[in-house]
């Protein structure tokens, strides 16, 4: 059989990358790393509020891993199995386990506290693990399945 023999089955899906971002950020590339991600996400299905929610929840991550976690981090987005994938990783001190129990709203004359806050709310799911070497956050949306072509989204 030959690649120009045409009982080859062919792929009938469209073929995706598994990572979509992949970068180390400081605190002057977090505004171009938030566009990166809205494109990405937008791309990937993400439209309207849940874009905006999303991209939001991913903002508050990074800027956390900038404040807290070393003045720098890492991203990497995804998309598998209908869901898109964001997880933020830096190498700070951790964050304490009761700030990690804590799914309660901070009290609205609070400065801090609300970034981790808002990404739980902003997103389907997150998962925190977090120790002394640093701190990861995933946070994942649901990515609405493809209209058939020529159909309004």
């Amino acid at each position: 059989m030959t690649n120009a023999d045409p009982r080859v089955p062919r792929t009938v899906g469209p073929i995706e990358p598994a990572l979509l971002i992949a970068e180390a950020f400081d605190r002057g590339r977090v505004t171009q790393l938030r566009h990166s991600v809205t494109s990405c996400a937008h791309e990937a299905g993400l439209r309207d509020q849940r874009l905006d929610d999303f991209v939001l929840a991913v903002n508050e991550l990074i800027t956390n891993a900038v404040r807290h976690g070393g003045g720098q981090g890492s991203l990497r987005l995804w998309r598998r199995d209908g869901m898109l994938i964001c997880e933020v990783a830096d190498q700070g001190i951790g964050i304490s386990t009761q700030r990690l129990d804590d799914r309660s709203r901070p009290e609205p004359d609070t400065a801090g506290g609300w970034g981790l806050w808002l990404a739980r709310k902003l997103s389907d799911s997150m998962d925190v693990v977090s120790g002394e070497t640093g701190t990861i956050v995933r946070i994942t949306a649901a990515v609405p399945a493809e209209t058939p072509a020529g159909q309004p989204d």
